[in-house]
């Protein structure tokens, strides 16, 4: 009896050592550099509170996040929304100590980065520079620390909105799934790009064979979501709040339809941000600011369109980013201008979303979660 005894306290404390944890990752625009800028909460996947673990200071507009998949290392656009600058800075997380400490930073060569992410073997980084558009690579070192830009590919293209599209404006940045290619919307040009990418060259973005698709002229693609069965892929449209579906083989995208977001009144700037999808596949969810300030829920076909599933208040204002638990339990979206954090649970048959908590935190423009 006492062996079995000692072995289930073993188990126990084993399972307790192990166990693993769902952290959210918050970043900012900040006004000041004293400002906290990042912070880290730890997310209850029971009852879906968020718990402080720390935050950092002393970094400028850290605006969007990408975070490593062991979660040990943080990547961030800085200086975002500052004239004449633009960079993307590192820092390594360890939970045990509830720490977030810097590495490095590197200049993009492109104003105002907003988007970055990792290529599936997290030896490369891109960064998306919205204002003087373009897209700055960069390798990575295996301690976090980011290497020197190795290739900077401008644009410069506008598109009809005399407002909004006077010249090119990259927003976002995605790897494949396969690592073959990177996709990248132009909200100014009205154009999806397509890069070949090879992780083992010097300079992985073949700008030789480089390909787009054009998008209906205004609606301003922003950002790009792959399915999870790696056939489909969708594009949010941010100034016309369209969502535009596509196979995809070989790198090439083929339209399947375009989805018109429903709206209180037609408006000449939708303000339409993110867009994911359920991990299960089976829903996809989409931000709206502007007069909506909501998330508009699709569920997914077996062809890949959309059915209107429903629509939930952000319970704020401005949408900008959100995002999903690795497990699909929970939807965590940040409305910058109300300042305010909200969790919603997932109801993972009708896709429809519940508030369960509420956080207030200044100026939130990008959230990630990843259970370490």
């Amino acid at each position: 009896m006492k062996k079995l005894i000692a072995s289930v306290l073993l188990l126990i404390c084993f399972c307790t050592t192990y166990s693993q944890k769902s952290y959210v990752f918050f970043g900012s625009y900040t006004p000041d550099t004293t400002a906290e800028g990042i912070y880290v909460y730890e997310l209850d996947t029971i009852n879906g509170k968020l718990s402080k673990i720390t935050s950092i200071n002393n970094i400028l507009n850290p605006s969007y996040l990408s975070v490593s998949n062991d979660g040990r290392f943080l990547y961030t656009c800085t200086e975002s929304k500052t004239p004449n600058a633009g960079s993307v800075s590192s820092f390594k997380f360890n939970p045990q100590e509830k720490s977030l400490t810097f590495i490095n930073s590197q200049k993009t060569n492109g104003e105002n980065p907003v988007y970055l992410s990792l290529d599936q073997k997290e030896k490369w980084l891109i960064d998306a520079n919205y204002t003087g558009s373009s897209l700055s690579v960069f390798p990575l070192a295996e301690d976090g620390k980011i290497n020197p830009i190795v290739q900077h590919i401008p644009f410069t293209e506008g598109s009809i909105n005399p407002e909004r599209q006077k010249s090119s404006h990259i927003h976002s940045v995605f790897f494949s799934p396969d690592n073959d290619y990177i996709i990248a919307p132009d909200l100014g040009a009205d154009k999806i790009r397509i890069f070949p990418f090879d992780t083992n060259k010097k300079e992985p973005l073949d700008t030789q064979n480089t390909s787009f698709i054009k998008t209906i002229p205004g609606s301003g693609p922003r950002h790009f979501a792959f399915h999870p069965n790696k056939k489909w892929g969708y594009s949010i449209e941010e100034i016309a709040g369209a969502i535009s579906a596509y196979t995809i083989e070989k790198g090439q995208l083929n339209l399947i339809e375009r989805t018109k977001i429903q709206s209180k009144k037609e408006v000449t700037d939708f303000g339409s941000a993110e867009i994911l999808i359920s991990p299960d596949g089976k829903f996809l969810y989409v931000s709206n600011r502007g007069m909506e300030n909501n998330i508009a829920i699709y569920s997914i076909e077996k062809n890949g369109s959309l059915k209107n599933a429903g629509t939930q208040s952000s319970l704020g204002i401005h949408p900008r980013n959100f995002a999903i638990s690795p497990s699909g339990k929970f939807l965590i979206v940040a409305n910058m201008n109300s300042e305010s954090v909200i969790v919603f649970k997932r109801d993972s048959k009708t896709g429809l979303l519940k508030k369960t908590s509420k956080l207030k935190l200044k100026n939130i423009s990008c959230v990630k979660i990843k259970t370490i």
